[in-house]
C-alpha cells in the first residue's frame, strides 16, 4: 500500500475507529495523516510524529482549519458522531445536530473542493429489515414510528447516505460509504463509566463487571448481532482508501462478519466465564433480565436479527474477515481486563 503517496485526514482520530485506522496507515504506508478530535488521550504519543499533523478541537468550531485540510487532502474521512441508543432517546436533537448537521458540512465541503470523502453509514439504516441478509443495493431500510425515538440515528445516517449518493450521480462526486456491523476490539469505549446504556454491549458488560453492577440483559439478550473484529474492519477500509482500479468509487460497502453472529446473550455467558476463568479475583455480578422499555425507556424498539452481506466486500476488495468470536473476545477482554 505504501507507493501510494496518499494525504489523508480524519476527523474523530482520537476514536475507536480512528485510532485504529491511524496506527495502521503508520505500520503500513507512507502516507500523510491530519488529524481533528475533541480529545488526545489516544493520539497524544503520535503528536510529534512528522507524518502527522493534529488539532485537538471541536468539530463545530473549527470550520476554518477543516476546509483547509480538506483542500490539502485526497481522502476525507469523518468519523465524529454519538452511536449510542441511550442517547438516541434521551438527547435526539443531539444527535441530529452532530450527526447529521455537522457531517452535512463535512460533505458539501468535500463536494465544493471535489475531495473524495469515505463516509461511515451504520448498520442501522436496515432497521428492521426482515430479510435474512442486509444487502447494500437491495435491502429495504425499515424504521419505526416518529415517537420511538431511537430511529433518529438511523435517519440521519440514512438521509447523509441518500444526499452523498445523489452529489455522487448528480456531480459525479467520489465517495465510498462503509457501514461497520458491530467492531469491536481495544479501545472501543470508556469503561470506567458506569452508567446504564452509554457504553456499546461489550464494553457495556465489562465495565458492569469492574463495577459490581448486574449484567442487564435486554428482552433476554435474545438479539443476535454479528461482531467483527477491529482489525478486520480496518483491513477492509484500508482497501477502501487505497481504492484499486477505482473499485469501491460510489459504492456503499458492508464491513461484518455473518460468521459471528450470537446472542447478546452468549456475549454475556462468555464473558462471566473468561472473567471467572482469567481473573478469579474479580467478583463476577449476575445477569439479569430487564425488558427493553425498563432499559431503555418507551421510545425504543428493538431490531433482533442484524446480519449483513459481505459479498460486494469479498468480489470488489477480495477482503474475507478473518477473526473468530473467540478470538475478538478474549483479545478485548485481555485488553481491558488484564
Amino acid at each position: 500500500m505504501g507507493e501510494i503517496n496518499l494525504k489523508v485526514l480524519i476527523l474523530g482520530i482520537n476514536g475507536f475507529i480512528g485510532l485504529h485506522l491511524f496506527k495502521t496507515i503508520l505500520e503500513r504506508t507512507d502516507w500523510d495523516v491530519y488529524g481533528l478530535d475533541i480529545s488526545s488521550d489516544r493520539i497524544g504519543q503520535y503528536k510529534e510524529l512528522p507524518r502527522l499533523t493534529f488539532l485537538q478541537g471541536d468539530i463545530c468550531k473549527e470550520s476554518e482549519w477543516i476546509e483547509e485540510h480538506i483542500k490539502k487532502c485526497d481522502v476525507v474521512i469523518p468519523l465524529v458522531a454519538i452511536a449510542l441508543p441511550a442517547v438516541y432517546i434521551s438527547n435526539p436533537i443531539r444527535i441530529f445536530e452532530l450527526d447529521f448537521e455537522e457531517n452535512m458540512k463535512i460533505v458539501k465541503l468535500c463536494v465544493k473542493h471535489k475531495r473524495r470523502i469515505i463516509f461511515p453509514s451504520t448498520s442501522e439504516v436496515y432497521g428492521m429489515s426482515t430479510v435474512s441478509e442486509f444487502n447494500e443495493d437491495d435491502s429495504n431500510l425499515v424504521v419505526g414510528p416518529i415517537c420511538k425515538q431511537r430511529w433518529i440515528y438511523s435517519c440521519c445516517k440514512q438521509l447523509i447516505d441518500r444526499v452523498i449518493w445523489a452529489y455522487g450521480k448528480q456531480e459525479n462526486f467520489q465517495f465510498t460509504l462503509f457501514r461497520p456491523f458491530n467492531w469491536v476490539g481495544p479501545y472501543l469505549d470508556d469503561v470506567n463509566d458506569s452508567e446504564d446504556g452509554k457504553l456499546r454491549v461489550v464494553t457495556q458488560f465489562i465495565s458492569n463487571i469492574l463495577h459490581n453492577k448486574p449484567i442487564k440483559l435486554v428482552n433476554g439478550g435474545k438479539q443476535n448481532r454479528c461482531f467483527t473484529y477491529i482489525q478486520d474492519g480496518i483491513d477492509c477500509l484500508m482497501k477502501i482508501i487505497e481504492n484499486k482500479n477505482n473499485l469501491a468509487d460510489q459504492q456503499i460497502i458492508n464491513i461484518g462478519n455473518p460468521d459471528n453472529k450470537y446472542s447478546i446473550e452468549f456475549i454475556a455467558e462468555y464473558i462471566v466465564k473468561w472473567v471467572r476463568r482469567n481473573r478469579p479475583e474479580i467478583k463476577v455480578p449476575d445477569i439479569i433480565y430487564v425488558s427493553d422499555k425498563n432499559y431503555y425507556g418507551e421510545s425504543y424498539e428493538d431490531v433482533f436479527n442484524r446480519v449483513p452481506s459481505i459479498a460486494k466486500a469479498a468480489n470488489l476488495l477480495k477482503w474475507q474477515p478473518k477473526t473468530t468470536i473467540d478470538e475478538l473476545l478474549d483479545k478485548t477482554l485481555e485488553f481491558y481486563l488484564k
